[in-house]
């Protein structure tokens, strides 16, 4: 999906953890079925990490759980619980950015795939997944 580049803010539901993106205005976003994923209803987009800033004090208010693998590092917040981005299993390289979680204004469209979090290995692989966290040098 091409689009233009836009800068997008966005955190948890008290403001305490605040992040700045930079993604396209047409993102795609993946809703995983696995167990964490499942519970918690999280879809996100996946951005190369040099295009993240966690901004202000936000480091202070984040908790971290990891489990499986402990690749993917699920950061919330310690105050309203709100998971705004994590560092996923699949983009180490990357950063996963709930796409709820953006400001209202800069995000203009969401198409959601599927990934198979309960197959990981196999949906990872399917998917074309881990391109999402690379630079295009076209971007």
């Amino acid at each position: 999906m091409e689009s233009e580049m836009a800068v997008h803010d966005g955190g948890c539901h008290c403001k305490n953890v605040r992040w700045r993106v930079q993604a396209p205005a047409k993102v795609v976003a993946w809703s995983c079925n696995c167990s964490n994923c499942s519970m918690r209803g999280n879809t996100n987009f996946i951005v190369p990490s040099e295009r993240f800033e966690l901004l202000g004090n936000s480091e202070q208010f984040l908790t971290t759980y990891s489990f499986g693998t402990h690749t993917a590092k699920h950061t919330f917040c310690k105050v309203c619980g709100i998971t705004s981005f994590y560092y996923p299993r699949s983009n180490p390289d990357g950063v996963a950015i709930t796409y709820k979680c953006v400001d209202p204004g800069t995000l203009t469209y969401v198409e959601v795939k599927y990934f198979d979090g309960k197959n990981w290995e196999n949906s990872y692989n399917q998917s074309n997944i881990a391109s999402q966290s690379k630079v295009d040098s076209g971007n």
